[in-house]
């Protein structure tokens, strides 16, 4: 067998090959608990939390996965993601935390803390804050206004929560359907002759905005609403509607 130890190298070598593929196509963080209980607990927006504490121990074992992942080997649309889905499980684990008789995720903090600076977030050996989360890593890292759409925090004001988690794959579609579908909502934004009634998140993250709420309203409102933007354009008023912390959910 004159040509044994060749064909033993390259079957050594495709053998490689195809690990190395398999293991680059792995999913760096396993979301399937997170998964199921949204599809279970999630429906248009509102959250059962009454199921999730139900199951809680699922969920915690979901929220334990976020201890000893490695952010550093994550691509940037995983670690977006991940930062996402961190955010709103964390955020539901914080009204569980006080479910059954809160109202609002107001009710969780105290005069001395708000419930976003609570250090609740455990990942990657570290014990974050919800704001952490948001301001110091969704919002300065990866810069894209789209996220105010995709993290809920546990109110009607708020945007609809996805009833899947985010996964980097579908990423820049999700995040455009989050931000149409809070766009267009019509308890959260509409138009009355010259004026723009708007949700309070485009008041509050202006800057991530670039300042230009009506050009963020024209790339997705939907056909109807844009043209009566148009319409008004160079002429339009902005007026902030007030935001509903009741929580979104029974």
């Amino acid at each position: 067998m004159k040509n044994a130890p060749i064909i033993f190298i390259i079957s050594l070598c495709m053998g490689l090959v195809i690990a190395s593929v398999s293991m680059s196509a792995a999913p760096v963080f396993d979301n399937r608990l997170y998964a199921e209980l949204l599809s279970k607990y999630v429906k248009k927006g509102v959250v059962n939390y009454g199921g999730f504490k139900k199951e809680e121990n699922k969920f915690n074992a979901y929220l334990n996965l976020f201890e000893s992942a490695d952010t550093e080997k994550m691509s940037e649309k995983e670690r977006f993601a991940f930062y996402i889905n961190a955010y709103n499980a964390w955020t539901i684990k914080l009204i569980l935390s006080g479910y059954p008789g809160i109202k609002s995720i107001k009710d969780m903090g105290s005069f001395f803390t708000s419930p976003w600076n609570k250090k609740i977030c455990r990942i990657h050996g570290k014990i974050l804050t919800l704001d952490d989360i948001e301001n110091r890593i969704l919002r300065k890292e990866f810069k894209d206004p789209r996220v105010h759409f995709a993290i809920v925090c546990a109110s009607k004001g708020c945007p609809d929560l996805s009833s899947m988690p985010y996964q980097a794959s579908t990423i820049n579609k999700q995040l455009d359907a989050a931000v149409r579908a809070f766009v267009n909502n019509r308890k959260k934004n509409y138009i009355i002759a010259d004026t723009l009634y708007i949700s309070k998140i485009f008041k509050w993250f202006s800057q991530d905005f670039s300042n230009d709420i009506v050009a963020f309203f024209n790339r997705y409102a939907a056909e109807t609403f844009k043209e009566k933007i148009s319409a008004e354009s160079g002429n339009i008023k902005i007026k902030y509607l007030d935001y509903d912390w009741s929580l979104n959910g029974y």
